[in-house]
This record gives structure tokens, C-alpha cells and sequence, in this order.
């Protein structure tokens, strides 16, 4: 067998794509192109698919972690085909990840000032048997060391993950009894070969803890870390349940040394804070006081994950005081609607809220203006009803949106500035030689946007087949970030929906967008009389601070007549 490492592939230049969804599991068999997890980005969810069968040995990604392409999503064990090149070449991958790992994730030692820390009096790991020494891999178990206690105490939390490379001296779990919590930290350096135990167990002196990879660099360090390496177990204040206790009488029933009242005060505020030294240090890092994070540990004991959730919700409050400072409009206050009647409170998708902050901020920031006519598509539609036998040839189907398209491509290169953008703080209009238009697609997670390139260039049944593919992979939440990139202008049409008319908001950094309303018989004077003709209410919003009155009527009376009669799209 071989270890190989599966990363994130090309997911189109997405920075930063949040993993949402976790789909395996460490001892997990996975198939050839099965899904291993699901990122989002702002404009996509994605699946990543496995590019080998193995079984998960480790999963290096945790929910709401930001990957970007190449980075590592797990490590697999592959049936091993005879290469032993390939082998190693696997193996050194694996090593190279791991180091990766260290570099970015060591916990800091537990520091005197958050905990005293006392040396048992017997040894804290057993070496493995029949594995060679002298500079190479030793495999090691590690145990419970002298708790001080011959009762049970609960493993409250597991500090490692199998594959993960831990230092000497790394917190390995978190230990508590009824008097104290307790860290029990790693020995020697090496890699997390296989846990054997799990968070609310009950253990005791010599349980087993996990088994260690250990590099041997002398003819017998495991052993030197038996007999003089005791395991060192940091110790913080648990939180009383008597008042009267004190360190002595801790220490009574107890060699480990636990601080007392007096102890945390002197060391500072955050002391007497029930939380180990590996939290403590990354408060410190973060600038965070202990006392604003409410725990969500065992007995509201404080964990990483709390101080994550602290910044989170700090940053998040201090971005949407400066949206409404920047903006100057007070935000609308929170109503408690329960008090009127019954609720149900669902939060809403990550799309959804992009989708509403993007919406905003163009709404706040291009001046908007709305221009409208309609389109006589009567010979438009028949012309499209006479193609139904030839769409069901080409096994496809033809709508109205290929039109739209098209003649959207053929009047903005008429009038170019539609397609512009502006730059360098509005300082530069540029203006872009291609035509790549956006598609907006109504799907159960929310609207997005697919962009169809090159729609200039492009025939009416191509058109067809790329609108439905695009609109089947929208639905599918398979779309990557690079086709909903670069387009120059929008069309939303809610034909299939209903409605008369709508004020649809920018794009921005496009300049326009073509809002397309259901079609509708009306009658139509031509001049002697009424006829009925089939109208298309179209409505152009664009920024104000590009195009004028006179660039959008030219448009939309270009577009008007390109769709009232289609013969002139190939002129």
C-alpha cells in the first residue's frame, strides 16, 4: 500500500473558496471521482472529486477552512501497484505535507503563567516492539501518565488528528477531573499513527493514548524518553465547586499543582479563565480578553473554536458599522416578529447574502436609470415555432433566450460604451473588444449568473445548446467561478415567470443590464387598424454616470428592431 495526497484542482482562479460541506471521513473507502467535499465560493458551490480509490487516512480541511488550488483536502492509502518509484514518490508527498502541517498548526508548550505543571514519578509512553533505530521511524504508544489519582477522570478533548506531525512537548488531549484539567503533552516529535481512545471516555493512569511515529535520531531515545522524559502535564483552574477548596487541599488528593484563587490573580485577568495553555497562547496572538468568550467546552470550558467564533462575529460587527458609515444610512433595527404570532427563522444560504451585499453595494453606488419599451416579436415567434422539428433532430430545444442573445451581442457592438466598465476610480472607461454576455438563472439556492462567451461569434442552435447546459449546471450548483466571470452586460428575463415589467439593478462593473418581461397579444395600430401583435416589455437600468438618455434609446431602439425582425441579425 501507498499513501497519496489528493488536492484541490483548477476550480477557475477562485481565491479563497470556503469548504461548506465535508463527505468522507477518516476510514472511509472512496471511489475513483467520488466527492470528498464541497467549497462555495461567491458565486459557486462546487464538488471536489477524488482522483484516485483508496481508504481516507486523513482529512487535512475542516468545515468553513478557505482552500485554494493545490492545497491538500486528504491523504488516501492506494493498493500498492509494484512501483516502488511511485511508492516513495508518494510517501515523500505525504512527509511534505505533513511538514506543512507543522509549520502552520504546532500548539504551544503550556507557559508557567498559565498553569504550574508537575513531573510523574512513571513513565508516560511504551515503546513499540521490533522497529529499528538510529535515525529511523520508531513506532511508539503513548499513555496516561501519574494523574495523581487512582480514579477515572474524563478525556474531554482530543487535541490531534491521525497524520497530523506533532512536536515534543504538543498538547495531545485535555484531561479533567473533578478538581482540575489537565493537558497531556507529546513525548517526542513524530506523526499521529492511530488514536485509541475518544473524547468522554473515562481513562486512567497507563491507558493507551495514541500511537506515535517517532524519528529516532540516538540508539535509544524512546527509551531516554521513558526514563527521563516523564510526561510534563500542564494544569489550569477548573472551576470550583466548592468555594472552600483551595490549592493545599487539591494538592492533598492530588501531586499534580493547581492553581489557586490567589495564584490566578496574581497572574493576570484572564487566570482564573478555565482554559488550557495551547487557547491561552492564541488569545495572546489574537489580542483577545478570555473574559468576553463564553465557552463551549465541558463546564463552559473555553477551546480554539470559541476564539474563532469570537473574531468572526467581531469582524463581522466591525464590517457592517463601517458599510453603514461609509453609506450614511442607518441599518433597518431588528423586530421581534415572535411576539405578533408564530415564526419559523431559517437562516439564509451563502449565496443568498452575496447575493444581497452585492445588490447593495450597487444599488448604493451607481446612479440608476431605467428606460423601457416593446418589442413586436410576433414573426420572431412563429419563425421560432416553424424550428421545433429541427430542435428535436438536433436533440435540443430552442427558447426565446438565443434570440435575446444574440441581438443583445449585435446592437451593443453598435453602441460599444454599454459594454464598457469604468476604472482607476472613474478616472478611465474601458472599453472591451469581446461580447460576453450574462445569463441570470432563478435555482433553489439562489440567482446566479452564468456568463456565455463570445455570443457575436456563435449561431442561434449554439446558443441554445450552451443556454441550456450552463442553466442545467447553475441548478446543479456545479458551476465553476470562471463561467460566471467576464461578462460585459446582463439579461434577466422573468418571461417563463410572469409580470409586466421590472427595474432590474446593474451589475457592477458592467454598466447595463436588459430586464425582459413576459410577452403578451396587445393590440397594435399599423396604421389603418388595429392588429394583434405579441409585445415583449424590455427594460434597460444602466449607470447613470456612463450612458446618457441618448446612448440607452439608441440601444434599446437598435435591440427593438433587431428583434421585431430577425432577418436583420445576419446583416
Amino acid at each position: 500500500m501507498s499513501q497519496t495526497t489528493i488536492r484541490v484542482p483548477d476550480i477557475g482562479g477562485a481565491e479563497g473558496a470556503e469548504v461548506v460541506e465535508l463527505l468522507v471521513a477518516v476510514g472511509d473507502h472512496i471511489e475513483l471521482e467520488q466527492s470528498l467535499i464541497v467549497l462555495e465560493s461567491d458565486k459557486a458551490s462546487m464538488e471536489i472529486p477524488a482522483s484516485s480509490a483508496g481508504v481516507v487516512l486523513e482529512v487535512k480541511v475542516a468545515m468553513g477552512d478557505q482552500l485554494s488550488e493545490g492545497d491538500a483536502v486528504v491523504v488516501i492509502s492506494v493498493a500498492a501497484d509494484g512501483n516502488d518509484a511511485n511508492a516513495s514518490a508518494a510517501e515523500g508527498i505525504h512527509a511534505e505535507d505533513a511538514a506543512e502541517d507543522v509549520a502552520e498548526d504546532v500548539i504551544a508548550a503550556p507557559e508557567a503563567a498559565d498553569a504550574a505543571s508537575a513531573q510523574s514519578s512513571n513513565g508516560a509512553i511504551a515503546a513499540a516492539k521490533g522497529a529499528p533505530v538510529g535515525g529511523e521511524a520508531k513506532l511508539i504508544t503513548v499513555e496516561i501518565p501519574d494523574i495523581g489519582t487512582d480514579g477515572d477522570v474524563e478525556l474531554v478533548e482530543i487535541s490531534v488528528t491521525v497524520g497530523q506531525h506533532v512536536e515534543e512537548g504538543e498538547s495531545l488531549v485535555v484531561l479533567e477531573s473533578d478538581k482540575a484539567s489537565m493537558e497531556v503533552p507529546a513525548p517526542v516529535a513524530g506523526k499521529v499513527v492511530k488514536l485509541l481512545v475518544d473524547a468522554g471516555q473515562s481513562v486512567s493512569q497507563g491507558v493507551p493514548l495514541l500511537e506515535l511515529e517517532a524519528t529516532v535520531v540516538g540508539d535509544d531515545v524512546a527509551s531516554d524518553a521513558v526514563a527521563n522524559g516523564q510526561a510534563q502535564t500542564a494544569v489550569v483552574a477548573a472551576p470550583a465547586t466548592q468555594p472552600q477548596a483551595t490549592a493545599q487541599s487539591a494538592a492533598s488528593s492530588s501531586p499534580l499543582q493547581v492553581a489557586s484563587k490567589d495564584a490566578a490573580v496574581a497572574t493576570g485577568d484572564n487566570a482564573g479563565i478555565y482554559a488550557g495553555p495551547a487557547v491561552r497562547k492564541l488569545a495572546r496572538e489574537f489580542g483577545i480578553p478570555l473574559g468576553d468568550v463564553s465557552g463551549s467546552g465541558p463546564r463552559g470550558r473555553l477551546v480554539k473554536d470559541d476564539l474563532h467564533a469570537f473574531v468572526k462575529a467581531a469582524l463581522k460587527k466591525g464590517s457592517a458599522t463601517a458599510a453603514v458609515s461609509g453609506a450614511g444610512i442607518a441599518p433597518i433595527p431588528d423586530v421581534d416578529f415572535s411576539q405578533f404570532g408564530e415564526i419559523d427563522a431559517q437562516p439564509r444560504s451563502r449565496l443568498d447574502k452575496l447575493t444581497a451585499s452585492n445588490m447593495t453595494r450597487a444599488w448604493l453606488n451607481v446612479p440608476h436609470v431605467t428606460q423601457f419599451d416593446d418589442a413586436d416579436i410576433t414573426d420572431l415567434e412563429a419563425f421560432r415555432a416553424s424550428l421545433k422539428a429541427e430542435a428535436e433532430k438536433r436533440q435540443t430545444k430552442i427558447t426565446p433566450m438565443p434570440f435575446l442573445l444574440k441581438a443583445c451581442a449585435v446592437a451593443l457592438n453598435a453602441n460599444p460604451k454599454l459594454k464598457s466598465s469604468l476604472a482607476d476610480a472613474g478616472e478611465t472607461l474601458v472599453y472591451k473588444q469581446y461580447c460576453h454576455i450574462g445569463m441570470a438563472v432563478d435555482t433553489p439556492n439562489g440567482l446566479v449568473v452564468p456568463v456565455i462567451r463570445d455570443v457575436d461569434k456563435k449561431s442561434i442552435w449554439e446558443l441554445s445548446e450552451e443556454v441550456i447546459e450552463l442553466a442545467g449546471l447553475a441548478r446543479d450548483k456545479k458551476l465553476k467561478p470562471a463561467q460566471m466571470q467576464g461578462g460585459v452586460f446582463s439579461i434577466s428575463s422573468l418571461g417563463g415567470i410572469g409580470g409586466r415589467g421590472f427595474t432590474p439593478i446593474v451589475n457592477a462593473p458592467e454598466v447595463a443590464i436588459l430586464g425582459v418581461s413576459k410577452a403578451s397579444m396587445q393590440p397594435v395600430w399599423d396604421g389603418s387598424a388595429f392588429v394583434p401583435r405579441n409585445m415583449l416589455p424590455l427594460a434597460l437600468s444602466y449607470d447613470h454616470r456612463v450612458i446618457n438618455g441618448g446612448d440607452a434609446g439608441r440601444f434599446l431602439t437598435e435591440l427593438v428592431g433587431l428583434l421585431s425582425d430577425i432577418r436583420r441579425l445576419v446583416m
